[in-house]
């Protein structure tokens, strides 16, 4: 049996402010919101964080502790966790307590998916996978899919979809890279194996950065690899089951020239010694500081190409987000926190059905998230022929009065 929804409070417990808290999307929800308590380890720390973002009046200040938060939180009230991963399903357990919503950018775990369960049957919202990546690289999946699906049908001899995104520095360093988040993190991301589809069968690489290849966008050469599995996003992004998958890679995008500087870390993460990692981690953290003079970039870059039985391509598109930093916020901020908050904006206005959600689960729910995106200033450019076009494409798979591209 199913309980009834709480009426939403307009109240939003904002857990958390690190490097992907962003002063456009946490502005916006203090516009939209009642109410936005932010919650930091101290009050202190919270109000100066506020402060650098310009928003320290526009937000309450709290002290995070497990009883105090508890004791603020209404039925009704949304929690955003912008917390390591970790912490998401002791928070989602303390919203289901208090019958509040709950939100996160993060994977959804077999965890988090447990606790969900109970959420739903309560009548909560439970949103995840709704920033960067995981989050707007959905978006774009479903939007190109779906409208490839219209054009050629559910049948298709050949399919290669790859969706790579990347924190890079907006100038690149000998590095190759500036951290945007944990650098513990980053290097037990890389000791994670990735599954993914190539040339036609499903590949495992056990290290992969060994699976590292080049990506041209435009004229502008980068590195990429698969990362975590990718083969349940097959059936979360509603691929036909007639389209035959040729590639179905979503991975990691690097500055050109990260391979090569990163062999020493390579070495490391083989090894797998913890001590080491954990030394390696804080070494890089100071060798490579992320300064308020530093501007970062995010790329991601979603390609969906469609090729008939004579391997000519009969359909292609492509979307690209390209967004680098300013001194009033970083690009990896703003490309997370933005999604986050229209999320959590469509859970206040109850646009969002109870249970699990994620930042789209449909073409058109892709289409509403974009929409919002472009209205509050982060474009997407995208390349595909009109859905139904009577203008072909070549056989390179371009259209025919040149238009230009952006692809592998």
């Amino acid at each position: 049996m199913f309980a009834e929804p709480p009426t939403a409070s307009g109240t939003v417990h904002w857990i958390g402010t690190g490097r992907s808290t962003g002063r456009t999307g946490l502005g916006l929800l203090c516009d939209q919101a009642k109410r936005v308590i932010v919650w930091d380890r101290t009050r202190e720390r919270a109000r100066s964080r506020l402060s650098s973002l310009g928003l320290a009046e526009r937000a309450e200040q709290r002290s995070l502790s497990r009883d105090s938060l508890e004791a603020e939180v209404r039925p009704g009230d949304v929690i955003v966790s912008m917390l390591p991963a970790t912490e998401h399903p002791a928070l989602l357990r303390l919203a289901l307590s208090r019958r509040a919503h709950f939100a996160c950018t993060s994977y959804t775990s077999a965890e988090l998916a447990a606790v969900a369960n109970a959420a739903s049957t309560a009548g909560l919202v439970v949103l995840t996978e709704a920033g960067l990546d995981p989050g707007i690289d959905h978006l774009m999946a479903h939007q190109l899919i779906e409208r490839a699906r219209r054009d050629v049908g559910d049948t298709a001899t050949t399919v290669d979809f790859t969706s790579y995104c990347g924190g890079v520095p907006a100038q690149p360093n000998d590095f190759r890279y500036r951290f945007s988040w944990s650098p513990y993190g980053v290097l037990t991301a890389l000791g994670s194996s990735a599954r993914y589809v190539e040339n036609g069968e499903q590949r495992t690489a056990e290290r992969p950065w060994e699976a590292t290849r080049p990506l041209v966008l435009g004229e502008e050469a980068f590195e990429v690899y698969p990362n975590r599995d990718s083969l349940p996003f097959v059936t979360q992004y509603g691929v036909p089951s007639g389209w035959r998958l040729a590639t179905f890679i979503r991975g990691t995008l690097r500055n050109e020239g990260w391979y090569t500087a990163w062999t020493d870390v390579f070495d490391t993460v083989r090894a797998g010694d913890e001590v080491r990692i954990r030394a390696l981690a804080a070494e890089l953290a100071n060798r490579y500081p992320t300064t308020d003079a530093d501007r970062d970039r995010v790329v991601l870059t979603v390609e969906l190409t469609v090729r008939d039985s004579d391997g000519a391509t009969c359909w292609r598109g492509t979307q690209l987000l390209d967004v680098s930093g300013d001194a009033a916020e970083s690009a990896m901020a703003r490309c997370v926190s933005l999604p986050l908050v229209g999320g959590v904006i469509r859970i206040l206005d109850g646009a969002l059905p109870v249970g699990v959600n994620r930042a789209a689960e449909t073409a058109d729910e892709a289409d509403r998230w974009m929409d919002f995106l472009k209205e509050h200033g982060l474009p997407v450019t995208s390349h595909c022929p009109p859905t139904n076009s009577d203008d072909p494409l070549n056989e390179r798979g371009e259209r025919s009065k040149g238009e230009a591209r952006h692809g592998a």
